[in-house]
């Protein structure tokens, strides 16, 4: 019989057993997807498409998918990035995105059938494009190819991303889907905090809670009493926008207006855009704006009322000096068309064809002779408040244009205070979103507005210049200038959205009655505000903003253990200020106004450098005498005009030109140096308290962890060298963007390389 159990095994194995292999799957493809915002919706992508980084070459070009949101248009990779590594990052948008207004023109391409079309909305495109190039109006351009991609669905991307970015109504802006996503979900946070913000410019977070909106009327009075302003007043006639719908609720008149003479004059008034304070000098001296009078039959009869109602809150009872602006500065059409050529000139041509005449084009864009103008005219206005001691009106057509401008550099140029990032910020928010700036009409936001002008760059390049001049009498950088004039391109800010406040509420009303959003006791929805940065930047990215050369108005130091505060004296040496060779006594010599052939001295106009009469006389004697004494870097600062004081100002108009950057070189390795050396004394310096008040050394050890600058100093035998592809464009890359062809050996090299004198291009060609 055969036995039903199986034989045992009879063989044995010599060998150590040996693991199981596994058969690894194959890696799967990552899927590109977009970071979407609140309220963010994906209209149309394309796949297999090529981004471009180089004119003449295809090696350094990056593979990846298109996308069109309502917000922006992304371009998603797993490519490394190649050339340069991306130090500073924004937040709400990555490497690659742009947003849509900050697009100004899509150009579509078919090489086979050379064929080019403007894209605007609601067109129809003809043809499959082959290259889509999207101009940008913080001057990048960026490049895709659509070689491997769908013909159709590259087609349908560029139709999406033109029709997106050219809006037919101001609700459709992004900020209103992002804001209505947040009233339906109140708990959503993005970056990790609540998305909401103050109307027009507010924020809840504590980075926005230091920067007064001026929106209510204890933000007013508490301006009033800074400056010490005691016969002005806190008027709130236009409370419900009842009298003008271009001016803040809550403004400051002359103490004597009584609000019934306030709505009987109104209607004399432009706009009814009545006398409206700016600030208060410590002498008594007032700066206050306001619209020309429309009613010619009235205006003597009230133009003397509101000067008598001025004259009489000056406590010498001064006379009133008034400036029409009009007269004396650029119209913003002239302005806009300064910039259009100074955008070609460093955009749109290519260079090759322009780089002999590069330098006469410069000065022929005559954008450096106006920012010019607005320096001087604003420093002749701080004579009259500071040394005539009378009030200074400015008008204007409306009053909420060359106004917002030349009122913003009096007051930086005057009081410390606006040149600090808390007091600058209230600043922009007083004296632009508050008076009523119409951004949403100069930023040309829906693409449709025939009165875009970019008159807030103009200041910001103002007050670049004067930066450039004082370095140490500022707290902000160039970057944090810069990062400011981007943030006017990101359709999320109610800060810079609208034309006036009034209009944010009306619009932001009526949207939320749309979209079933209860409102209760707001005045419209509360958009984020631009001065809430922790929506756009991370900690260590916001230190950029801190100028490691400013000089705050006192300083700890440490006297046998207690802290005490040690006020630096006037004495400052007046290398600080950089004065040229040539100023002698505090007299500039006349060569210095005497322009060379091509070169970036500007002549200015007869009526501005002949003066005739005595109190331009006086007025130029007032400048020499401060320009001969020591500068005082918490008092008034002037700004200097002659010569090539006035320059272009590199790190806005030319961070995406590849040729501009000098790895590891240019002011960047200074600034680097200057922020090490910085961080490291205050490192000492809160180390050294810490030892004199008898604390252990681990006690307050998170505080010495923290700093102030960009580049952290670790202690002190940190040697740091410049971080690896440091160039002169920093925070921002051009990588992916269009570039041009050498420039070794031009007037423009020889610019960006920072000389001084100019010649002609010739002598330059020779030179080697």
């Amino acid at each position: 019989m055969f036995s039903l159990r199986p034989p045992k095994a009879t063989f044995r194995s010599y060998l150590l057993p040996q693991a199981e292999e596994k058969i690894t799957p194959e890696p799967r493809l990552k899927k590109l997807e977009p970071v979407l915002l609140p309220g963010e919706i994906v209209v149309n992508e394309v796949n297999f498409v090529r981004k471009c980084i180089a004119t003449d070459t295809s090696q350094y070009d990056l593979w990846g998918k298109l996308v069109c949101s309502n917000f922006k248009i992304s371009f998603i990779t797993d490519d490394p990035m190649p050339l340069q590594k991306f130090h500073y990052r924004n937040l709400l948008l990555g490497e690659h995105d742009v947003a849509l207004t900050c697009i100004e023109q899509i150009v579509t391409v078919n090489d086979t059938k050379r064929k080019q079309k403007v894209l605007g909305p609601n067109q129809k495109l003809k043809f499959n494009p082959t290259e889509l190039i999207i101009y940008c109006k913080d001057f990048r351009i960026v490049r895709f190819r659509f070689d491997e991609a769908g013909p159709e669905s590259a087609k349908k991307v560029c139709l999406a991303i033109a029709h997106y970015s050219q809006p037919a109504d101001l609700q459709l802006l992004f900020a209103f889907e992002y804001v209505g996503k947040k009233y339906h979900n109140p708990a959503q946070k993005v970056n990790g905090i609540d998305p909401g913000g103050g109307g027009g410019g507010g924020g809840i977070s504590s980075s926005s809670q230091q920067t007064p909106l001026f929106e209510t009327y204890s933000d007013w009075d508490r301006e009033i009493k800074r400056t010490g302003a005691f016969e002005w007043r806190v008027c709130s006639v236009n409370e419900g926008y009842m009298i003008s719908t271009c001016l803040p609720e809550y403004f400051v008149v002359p103490s004597s207006l009584a609000d019934q003479d306030l709505k009987l004059y109104s209607h004399a008034f432009t706009g009814r855009r009545m006398p409206m304070w700016c600030w208060n000098h410590s002498n008594g001296s007032a700066l206050v704006r306001m619209a020309n009078i429309k009613d010619t039959l009235q205006q003597r009869k009230i133009d003397q009322r509101i000067c008598n109602a001025i004259t009489r809150s000056h406590p010498q009872r001064s006379d009133v000096y008034k400036s029409d602006l009009d007269k004396s500065l650029p119209a913003i059409h002239e302005v806009q068309a300064a910039f259009l050529k100074l955008k070609q000139l460093c955009v749109n041509e290519p260079f090759e064809e322009t780089e002999e005449k590069w330098l006469s084009s410069l000065e022929s864009s005559r954008w450096l002779e106006y920012v010019r103008l607005f320096l001087k005219h604003s420093a002749e206005l701080v004579y009259m408040l500071d040394s005539k001691h009378v009030s200074v009106v400015l008008q204007e057509e409306e009053g909420r244009d060359l106004s917002c401008c030349v009122a913003s550099l009096v007051q930086v140029m005057l009081d410390p205070f606006f040149r600090t990032i808390a007091g600058f910020q209230s600043l922009i928010q007083k004296e632009w979103v508050m008076a009523g700036y119409p951004f949403l009409d100069r930023c040309n936001h829906l693409k449709k507005s025939d009165k875009e002008s970019p008159l807030f760059l103009m200041f910001l390049d103002c007050v670049w210049q004067l930066l450039e001049q004082y370095p140490s009498a500022f707290e902000f950088s160039e970057a944090y200038l810069t990062i400011l004039y981007d943030s006017t391109r990101i359709s999320l800010f109610g800060t810079f959205l609208f034309n006036s406040p009034h209009q944010r509420v009306k619009q932001s009303t009526e949207f939320a009655i749309s979209k079933n959003i209860q409102l209760g006791d707001e005045k419209g929805l509360k958009f984020p505000s631009v001065w809430d940065w922790s929506l756009q930047h991370t900690l260590r990215d916001r230190m950029l903003f801190h100028n490691p050369l400013y000089i705050g108005k006192s300083t700890p130091c440490v006297h046998n253990g207690a802290v005490k505060s040690f006020k630096r004296t006037k004495n400052y040496s007046s290398t600080l200020r950089g004065l040229p060779p040539s100023l002698k006594n505090g007299i500039i010599s006349e060569p210095d106004f005497l322009p060379r052939r091509n070169s970036l001295i500007l002549k200015l106009k007869p009526d501005f450098l002949q003066h005739t009469d005595s109190s331009a006389n006086v007025t130029e004697q007032y400048f020499r005498e401060w320009f001969s004494k020591p500068v005082d870097l918490h008092g008034v600062i002037l700004p200097r005009l002659s010569g090539t004081q006035i320059k272009l100002w590199k790190l806005c108009y030319f961070r995406w030109v590849p040729e501009a950057q000098i790895a590891s070189g240019g002011f960047i390795t200074a600034f680097h140096k200057i922020s090490l050396l910085a961080d490291e004394v205050d490192v000492l310096s809160r180390s050294l308290r810490q030892h004199n008040s008898g604390l252990p050394l681990l006690a307050n050890n998170s505080e010495l962890d923290q700093s102030r600058m960009y580049f952290r100093a670790n202690g002190l035998n940190d040697v740091s060298a410049s971080p690896e592809f440091l160039s002169s464009s920093f925070p921002f890359s051009p990588v992916g963007n269009l570039c041009r062809r050498s420039i070794l050996g031009t007037p423009l090299s020889k610019f960006l390389s920072g000389a001084k004198i100019w010649l002609s291009t010739e002598t330059l060609a020779n030179e080697d």
